[in-house]
């Protein structure tokens, strides 16, 4: 019995990674009978064939998964990367502070990475501006964030380093640089990159599918770029905890139960006042509040 992971599913076939390669695997028959959903990144047992250099085996045992996603749909996630360029297109803040809630809730380590480092220099140098605001509000508030460049490699080493023995998802909107990121983690790997539309500056969506791939020494999912991202079911109160400047602070509010909106002696907004806090972040914390709110009134 080998253990490996699974790549992906086609075609009746299920291609698992072990012992640094990948087998073409068929499933028992008690599998089938249950008609068991099979995910990637599920962790499986493999029986090999007797004709062993033919890379085929059986899928004999699926243990439990530590955690699943939907968006895209892969279990046993270490880490999301939430790819997001600089400029060309300037970052969708809203979605990341959404993505950043649904991997926050599902127990995922979220590390940000913002491409175009390049490009993002040369409009600096044109227009005069200093400094990476966008990437220092992320960084203040304690998350792992790394500026990269695919055309130049800057970045690109200290991201490989994180990906060792993981598995990883990217996910981000269209146009970011996902694949042109995993291009430069990988070399011979080729994924397809989508151009930018000079019309609406938005990206055109490149990845159909979810599969993993052999990348830096680890896992990595290329997945389908978001447009939109519904919130995960929580309840208002559980909002706060997936804005890690807004938790360290709930105590300090006068009543235990706010929610950091009209309420009277608020730590949050006393730290808005005083720009501990993103006014950007906190407006896109009551976006989602209200989301929560009217989600809440539905079940």
């Amino acid at each position: 019995m080998i253990n490996g992971f699974l790549l992906k599913g086609y075609g009746g076939f299920y291609y698992v990674y072990a012992e640094d390669r990948v087998w073409e695997c068929s499933l028992r028959g008690r599998f089938r009978v249950k008609d068991q959903e099979f995910l990637p990144g599920d962790r499986v047992n493999i029986l090999p064939e007797e004709e062993e250099e033919e890379n085929k085996a059986t899928i004999e045992y699926v243990e439990p998964r530590r955690n699943v996603l939907t968006r895209p749909a892969i279990a046993n996630v270490d880490q999301a990367i939430l790819v997001f360029a600089m400029t060309s297109p300037k970052p969708d803040l809203n979605l990341l502070d959404r993505l950043l809630i649904q991997v926050t809730d599902a127990g995922i380590e979220p590390i940000l990475v913002f491409t175009k480092l390049d490009k993002y220099k040369e409009d600096a140098l044109n227009d005069g501006s200093e400094g990476h605001a966008i990437t220092d509000v992320y960084r203040k508030i304690g998350y792992d964030v790394f500026e990269v460049s695919s055309e130049t490699g800057q970045g690109i080493d200290q991201i490989a380093v994180r990906l060792t023995n993981k598995i990883s998802v990217l996910a981000g909107p269209s146009g970011a640089g996902k694949s042109s990121l995993f291009n430069a983690l990988s070399p011979g790997k080729k994924l397809k990159t989508g151009q930018i539309s000079l019309k609406s500056k938005r990206g055109r969506h490149t990845t159909r599918h979810v599969e993993l791939m052999v990348c830096a020494g680890g896992l990595v999912a290329d997945t389908p770029g978001f447009s939109s991202l519904f919130l995960p079911e929580m309840k208002r109160a559980e909002l706060t905890d997936c804005f890690p400047e807004f938790a360290i602070r709930r105590r300090l509010c006068r009543f235990n139960s706010c929610l950091h909106d009209k309420e009277p002696n608020c730590a949050i907004k006393a730290a808005l006042e005083t720009g501990e806090i993103s006014p950007e972040r906190y407006e896109h914390y009551l976006i989602f509040l209200k989301e929560v709110i009217e989600a809440e009134r539905k079940y």
